[in-house]
């Protein structure tokens, strides 16, 4: 079986919802590679939320101001993750930040010594929790086919930053995951 712990990012209706202001374009193309990825990781899942804190501090208010319709609460549909994933959401992760590299995260990745990042966006939340987990000394694989960007070359431009860190992050494809 793969090795390592999954964290499937942000796999919500408000980035899956075309008409949604923050629609991943690429999000039905993300979601097949995680659903390739899901079986090999078991119980070794995590899932992530994006939601709102209860009172923007700090630059976070500029963010929201910006994008007022966010400001819901933790249970707000547009908050929940999508359909297909949340039957297999035993973990779930929420978050106020970008990144979800959490105490909580870290304690599962330090278990199984590799995380493996997939979900949306490439170029916001995915990039920002494989920065922070290879500060704290962890491997992280990155399989593109299993993320997506803001836009197509967003993505391509966060792929392309994150194999900066080799051998720390990897971006890697599904298969080369599945292979081990």
């Amino acid at each position: 079986m793969t090795p390592g712990w999954l964290t499937v990012i942000d796999m919500q209706r408000v980035f899956a919802d075309p008409d949604s202001p923050w629609a991943t374009p690429r999000f039905a193309e993300a979601a097949a590679g995680v659903r390739r990825l899901l079986p090999a990781f078991g119980n070794r899942v995590t899932f992530t939320r994006f939601v709102a804190p209860g009172t923007p501090e700090g630059a976070w208010r500029a963010y929201y101001e910006r994008h007022p319709f966010a400001l819901q609460p933790p249970s707000a549909q547009l908050w929940e993750l999508t359909d297909e994933f949340a039957p297999h959401a035993r973990h779930v992760l929420d978050a106020p930040t970008f990144g979800k590299w959490t105490p909580e995260l870290a304690r599962h990745a330090t278990t199984e010594g590799r995380l493996v990042l997939t979900g949306v966006s490439t170029d916001c939340c995915v990039l920002s929790t494989a920065l922070a987990a290879a500060d704290a000394g962890i491997e992280v694989l990155v399989p593109a086919d299993a993320c997506a960007g803001a836009d197509d070359d967003s993505h391509a431009k966060a792929l392309h930053v994150l194999d900066l860190y080799r051998p720390l992050i990897r971006v890697t494809t599904v298969a080369e995951v599945l292979q081990g």
